[in-house]
């Protein structure tokens, strides 16, 4: 049976009203986690006030690692 692990990471949004991100920073975070290998399988916001993003919110998963 296969087996699983998971990570979730937060990313603050900035900007007057927020919802900005850094994209070249985000997208690095991304990366340097695939290489690690991790697989994106959700991201999402969460919902400050009126619709703006407070958090971007990315979760990954990857095949445990059995020790025998």
């Amino acid at each position: 049976m296969e087996k699983w692990e998971y990570k979730t990471l937060k990313f603050k949004t900035g900007g007057f009203l927020g919802g900005k991100i850094d994209e070249y920073e985000f997208q690095e975070e991304l990366n340097i986690h695939g290489d690690e290998g991790w697989e994106l399988i959700s991201c999402f916001d969460t919902t400050q006030s009126q619709g703006t993003s407070r958090d971007i919110i990315v979760v990954f998963k990857r095949r445990k690692m059995v020790q025998m």
